[in-house]
């Protein structure tokens, strides 16, 4: 694969990730709301819902993947769109996407905040150690 493609897959990785994140939500939510017999209007606003629903943490998973990670996308798609690819950031890229992943299934699944901590704190420095060598490469050029 291409420096390229490598970048376009490790975003779509992301992305998958995202849909699994938010199927696996509509899961849980919907069978705890049945389970519950929650009427889906009492839930409607953010405040109603952590007040009534119980596991919030593919919810909160699933917000998560919509903050950080947006900076890695705008990263690729620079880098795609600008045509300059550092060797080094398609590994980094999957590095990152790899953190994202261990940082959902932790937080999905036993949640121990200081286990997922250490993972997001992992994944946003690598997102700002790209950040910096992209831009030093590109005003470089």
């Amino acid at each position: 694969m291409s420096p390229t493609q490598h970048l376009f897959a490790a975003c779509l990785a992301m992305v998958a990730l995202t849909f699994v994140v938010g199927l696996h939500m509509f899961r849980i939510r919907v069978g705890e709301m049945m389970a519950r017999r929650i009427h889906p209007q009492s839930v409607a606003l953010s405040g109603q819902r952590a007040q009534r629903l119980v596991d919030s943490r593919a919810s909160d998973n699933f917000n998560h993947l919509f903050e950080v990670p947006v900076l890695f996308y705008l990263l690729c798609a620079v880098a795609i769109g600008s045509g300059h690819i550092p060797a080094w950031l398609p590994a980094l890229a999957w590095l990152f996407v790899l953190s994202r992943v261990v940082h959902s299934a932790i937080q999905c699944t036993y949640n121990r905040v200081m286990h997922r901590f250490a993972v997001f704190l992992g994944s946003f420095l690598l997102l700002l150690v790209m950040w910096a060598m992209y831009a030093g490469s590109f005003l470089a050029l």
